[in-house]
């Protein structure tokens, strides 16, 4: 697995966060890489290239190429959000501040990490895979590597209160909507089984084995718990 990155001022800019946000995925689902994200970062200059004039520019994107059994991988996240997260870092809490630019990398963070796990076992992935992973990936940051025990604020802030970028298509919207109502369906059933109780362990108990199923089975595990 290769990495295209090389600009450097993003990766300089994003080290201790997003490092520690891959580090806190990893141990909580018990999970490793043996890569480190911050190597895989790139800029607007390399988004540009890779994307070529048509492509959309959201403000994290994972870009992902293959050319035989070679797989390449670059993570963009937009500057400001990153400068931002060096000016009021989760490390010292969550708050309005911010919130939203943590759960951007928490989103890109967790897919970087999904697709590398996935190609090393040679496991094809899907787009809503990956986001509805990416949806629950930041329920459980937000409560048990930040501390958030208010989740029902949580989850209206993560899953109510979200607005789709104008220039998705009709699939691109379908899937994002999909994965939103999962993920809160299943926080949900987390808080409801889990969190009143104070069974935080047993919680990511389940969590780990979660993150190991493919989409259908995770869709049906939801359906199940909801």
């Amino acid at each position: 697995m290769s990495e295209e990155g090389g600009d450097t001022e993003p990766a300089a800019e994003s080290a201790s966060v997003l490092a520690r946000v891959q580090r806190d995925l990893e141990a909580l689902y018990r999970v490793q890489t043996q890569l480190d994200v911050d190597a895989f970062m790139v800029g607007e200059d390399q988004r540009d290239q890779a994307l070529g004039p048509e492509g959309r520019r959201p403000r994290e994107q994972l870009l992902v190429s293959q050319s035989g059994e070679d797989l390449s991988l670059g993570l963009f996240l937009d500057a400001e959000a990153l400068r931002n997260l060096r000016r009021h870092d989760p490390a010292g809490g969550l708050s309005d501040h911010n919130f939203w630019d943590f759960c951007l990398a928490v989103e890109g963070v967790s897919h970087f990490i999904y697709v590398a796990l996935c190609a090393a076992r040679d496991r094809s992935v899907t787009a809503l895979e990956l986001e509805l992973q990416a949806e629950v990936d930041k329920f459980v940051s937000c409560t048990v590597v930040q501390g958030e025990r208010d989740t029902g604020d949580l989850r209206e802030r993560l899953y109510e209160r979200v607005r789709l970028d104008h220039d998705l298509d009709a699939d691109e919207r379908d899937r994002y909507r999909v994965a939103n109502d999962e993920a809160r369906r299943y926080s949900l059933s987390l808080e409801r089984r889990y969190l009143r109780r104070g069974r935080v362990d047993d919680m990511l108990d389940e969590l780990r084995r979660f993150y190991r199923l493919g989409l259908p089975e995770k869709l049906q595990h939801i359906a199940q718990a909801a």
